[in-house]
C-alpha cells in the first residue's frame, strides 16, 4: 500500500487527500507535504482511510519503498498531479 493515494474517512481531516508513506500492521502513515511532512507523518488506522485507485510516479514510489529520504515538495507535486488528472 506504500505509495498509494488515500482519502481520510474519519477525524478532523475527513476528505483530505494523502500519500501512504509507511504501513505497520493495522496502521498507515499519511503525508500531504504541507501539514504532515514525510518526517512527521499522520498515523491512522487502516479502516479510517479510503484508498484511491492511483499510485505516485515511479521515482517517488521507489524512494518510498527503499526508505530513501523523501521531500515534502515531492509529495505535494504527486498530489497536485492527481488533481490535474482528475
Amino acid at each position: 500500500m506504500i505509495g498509494q493515494l488515500a482519502i481520510s474517512k474519519a477525524g478532523h481531516d475527513k476528505d483530505a487527500l494523502y500519500v501512504v508513506v509507511r504501513q505497520e500492521g493495522d496502521f498507515v502513515y499519511l503525508c500531504d507535504g504541507r501539514l504532515k511532512t514525510p518526517e512527521k507523518p499522520k498515523k491512522k488506522r487502516l479502516k479510517h482511510v479510503q484508498p484511491v485507485n492511483r499510485r505516485v510516479d515511479g521515482g517517488l514510489l521507489r524512494k518510498l519503498q527503499s526508505g530513501e529520504k523523501v521531500y515534502a515538495e515531492e509529495i505535494k507535486y504527486a498530489l497536485k498531479q492527481y488533481g490535474n488528472k482528475k
